[in-house]
């Protein structure tokens, strides 16, 4: 069931939440996104957490409604912990000159990291280079083939395809993660792009259109208006996380492993047949210290 939004009676819950990942568009950009659903099923991959940050993993289906372009739903089909084993994993890395000489090092010890404590299997793991062109470098075999270890040196003045390196990381993952697999990219960036063919809302949108959540961890030892700035809305359009600093990757592996443990999914019908743009946000229902992490919204497509 739906309900139409009070603003008046719902206005001291909004004050008091953060709701799913909202964002304002790159510079030149539309802010519309297109993350598009045909079906009358709306799928919602998201995360909570308390007031600490730290994941909640018994959140119940009474703790929360979802927000669905001004309407409250909490009449859900379904609603079940995420399983790790149905964990896609991606590890997209920039091979560009921009990168620190250590990133092979770091980039070992994350997918290790990675496959290990989450628990991810190995043929669920891929691993992605941004270069001239995008490359695959490993899928279901990136431990054994330490592929990461055997990353040439970035060279100065090295051109970087990011957006399209994302755009094909996204098509791959679509095509060969299970249907209900929660499906998660880990950028390794400075979200310079110098060369793509493609451009960054569709970048974007490929990312939401495979329901995938990027977690971007800035590789610039001063973030940048522009590279960080990408980074950051590429985070949070899909419910992700970004991250800056000498520690991101070990506070960004934190935070992906407090995610997994506290990842739900939850189903439910379409609350109207409005064509066009849907936010979505996610409201606590009893405790307002609950916070929620998901896609920033869909676009629904009328069939008829």
């Amino acid at each position: 069931m739906a309900t139409t939004i009070n603003s008046h009676r719902l206005l001291p819950i909004f004050l008091l939440i953060v709701t799913c990942s909202s964002y304002s568009a790159v510079a030149g950009d539309p802010p519309e996104v297109t993350y598009r659903t045909r079906a009358n099923e709306v799928r919602l991959i998201f995360s909570a957490s308390d007031q600490s940050d730290h994941g909640v993993a018994t959140l119940q289906a009474s703790d929360f409604a979802v927000v669905d372009k001004e309407l409250i739903v909490h009449n859900f089909q379904s609603f079940a912990r995420s399983d790790t084993t149905k964990l896609e994993l991606a590890v997209v890395i920039d091979g560009s000159g921009s990168l620190a000489p250590g990133f092979r090092r770091e980039v070992s010890d994350l997918v290790d990291l990675v496959s290990q404590a989450a628990g991810v299997p190995e043929e669920n793991l891929s691993l992605f280079l941004i270069g001239s062109r995008p490359q695959l470098l490993c899928a279901a075999n990136c431990r054994a083939s330490h592929a990461a270890e055997h990353l040439a040196t970035p060279r100065a003045g090295e051109m970087t395809s990011l957006y399209d390196t994302l755009v094909y990381a996204s098509n791959y993952l679509s095509q060969h993660a299970e249907h209900d697999a929660e499906k998660v990219l880990i950028l390794l960036s400075d979200g310079e792009d110098t060369m793509s063919l493609h451009s960054f809302r569709d970048s974007r949108d490929s990312a939401l259109d495979a329901a995938l959540q990027i977690y971007a961890i800035d590789l610039n030892r001063t973030p940048s208006s522009h590279g960080s700035s990408v980074l950051y809305q590429l985070a949070a359009a899909t419910g992700g996380r970004y991250f800056t600093g000498s520690d991101a990757v070990t506070r960004a592996m934190n935070g992906i492993l407090e995610d997994f443990k506290a990842s739900y999914i939850v189903t439910y019908r379409l609350p109207g047949n409005d064509v066009g743009f849907h936010d979505l946000r996610i409201l606590p229902t009893h405790n307002a210290s609950l916070q929620f992490r998901c896609r920033s919204g869909y676009y629904y497509a009328d069939n008829n």
